[in-house]
């Protein structure tokens, strides 16, 4: 880790303003888009991790968007009355059971996803994708940098 003086750390916290506000637009802007279709966050969510990724368990798409167990059976539920999505029972596990999009749930993520994607493009078509190429590797190094040094504390501390 380097060392910053004051003229450094005034930068560091500088960006991490940039960054936090960026991101609040960025997002605020996606939650009124997702807000636009009468869909909470979690329900899109799961609506796009299924029509993206196919077939998943309830516990599996609970871990993912960290959601607690009685809330995802209950917003399953709902998917389920408005015919979006049905339960599957995993072959060799009757406990278990997959979520997956109906051919209505489908249809319905068909119209609005396509918009979903260009409020996206349209949010982030002030930069070219060589600046996107740049901000992408320099946001990992970021994140890798921050997790390989916290793994680090972890291994001192033990």
């Amino acid at each position: 880790m380097i060392e910053r003086d004051a003229e450094g750390k005034a930068l560091d916290l500088r960006l991490t303003r940039v960054l936090k506000n960026m991101v609040n637009e960025l997002y605020g802007s996606l939650e009124r888009d997702i807000d636009s279709y009468g869909l909470s966050r979690e329900t899109f969510q799961i609506l796009e991790l299924l029509y993206n990724k196919g077939p998943h368990p309830i516990q599996k798409i609970s871990d993912i968007f960290a959601i607690p167990s009685g809330s995802i059976t209950y917003v399953v539920d709902k998917l389920e009355k408005k015919a979006f999505v049905e339960r599957l029972p995993i072959p060799g596990d009757r406990r278990k059971t997959n979520v997956a999009l109906t051919i209505a749930g489908r249809d319905y993520f068909d119209t609005i996803f396509p918009t979903h994607v260009q409020t996206i493009s349209n949010n982030l078509s002030y930069i070219t994708d060589e600046e996107k190429l740049q901000l992408i590797a320099l946001l990992k190094k970021i994140g890798y940098g921050i997790k390989n040094a916290q793994d680090g504390q972890t291994d001192k501390g033990e």
